[in-house]
């Protein structure tokens, strides 16, 4: 756009596209209800668009501490003025499974992605361990010169955090497990072969991710792409 939005009109066009009804829905989804206007990012999204990359608009947006607006704020910002500083800032802030999720896709173009995806795989808080696999799932898809080597670290991380029965972090395990395997056939075995010892583990939460993995990894769906 030729005129720079503030971040005061940013967040008045977000106020008028509030829709309460929506907010109840997402509820039953987990999604955290709170300075939440019911937006959904499929509006966001285009009004992302219209905004265009704004790495100061984005900070802006994101100390208002509204839902949809952290989420705007991480499709307009640029990963290449993104610093670990504020991936730490945000990540911290993290309060919704959604906003781990979308925000991640902006933390994964950054030179910090990996770092931060081995990082917080060990941390205590439920969505900043979150964020570590995410990470890793966005990784897998969207790092397309990345070596099999390079994801295939991620296997040990998984396979050590499989035990956690807190279902926005187990999810999470089971999405990066998911994904990394379906990259290509030679990650595809080593995803199935960590998912059978995951399984032996024992736990709960290690028997779900374990066998919810190997139902989609060694599927007819996911083999047939790689004969």
């Amino acid at each position: 756009m030729s005129k720079r939005l503030s971040s005061e009109e940013v967040l008045a066009r977000l106020h008028a596209l509030a829709n309460p009804t929506n907010v109840a829905g997402m509820a039953r989804y987990g999604i955290n209800t709170h300075n939440t206007l019911g937006i959904s990012i499929y509006t966001l999204r285009p009004l992302a668009k219209e905004i265009g990359r704004d790495h100061t608009l984005s900070l802006e947006l994101w100390d208002s501490g509204i839902h949809e607006a952290r989420i705007l704020a991480s499709y307009i910002d640029d990963p290449e003025q993104v610093t670990e500083e504020q991936l730490e800032e945000w990540v911290v802030d993290f309060d919704s499974w959604d906003v781990c999720d979308q925000v991640c896709g902006l933390f994964a173009k950054t030179a910090w992605a990996y770092q931060k995806a081995f990082e917080w795989s060990e941390r205590e808080e439920e969505f900043v361990k979150r964020a570590g696999f995410v990470l890793m799932a966005v990784l897998s898809v969207h790092d397309k010169q990345a070596p099999d080597e390079k994801l295939a670290q991620f296997f040990l991380v998984i396979m050590r955090e499989s035990t956690d029965e807190r279902n926005f972090v187990k999810k999470a395990v089971n999405w990066a497990l998911r994904n990394i395997g379906k990259r290509n056939h030679h990650l595809n075995e080593l995803a199935i072969e960590t998912a059978q010892q995951i399984r032996e583990i024992g736990a709960k939460s290690a028997r779900w991710i374990a066998s919810d993995a190997l139902r989609e990894l060694t599927g007819e769906k996911v083999q047939a792409r790689f004969r």
